[in-house]
């Protein structure tokens, strides 16, 4: 039997400035669970929401931090704007608003606390 590689989910590493205890509350208050910590002060913390897994990496470069992004797929995406928009703050980046895009999704977007910027996306079928 000749199997093809399949490829799975990734879980990038990306940095959480200086205190991971504020990128963990950050990530809990998307509705990511932590499965993970490592150090005390923590220095690594991996959360998890359904199948998008992000492990959170103690450094407080902040130029590495705000040219960090990554797109994260969603189904149902006006359910989970809405469930960000219900946290009555504002989670959801001015400028990221849920939107129709040419190249065929529905995308917002979020900045977190050290300018990680994620996008949740859906295609549009």
């Amino acid at each position: 039997m000749n199997q093809q590689p399949i490829l799975g989910n990734i879980s990038p590493l990306i940095p959480a400035g200086s205190d991971v205890e504020v990128a963990i509350a950050f990530y809990e208050k998307l509705g990511f669970s932590t499965i993970h910590k490592e150090g005390n002060p923590i220095r690594m913390a991996i959360v998890k929401r359904d199948t998008a897994e992000i492990f959170l990496v103690k450094n407080d470069y902040k130029q590495l931090a705000e040219s960090t992004s990554l797109r994260i797929y969603v189904t149902n995406i006006e359910q989970l704007y809405q469930e960000f928009q219900s946290k009555g703050e504002e989670i959801i980046h001015p400028n990221g608003k849920l939107e129709a895009k040419p190249w065929g999704v529905k995308e917002f977007v979020v900045l977190d606390p050290v300018g990680v910027c994620i996008t949740f996306y859906e295609p549009v079928n």
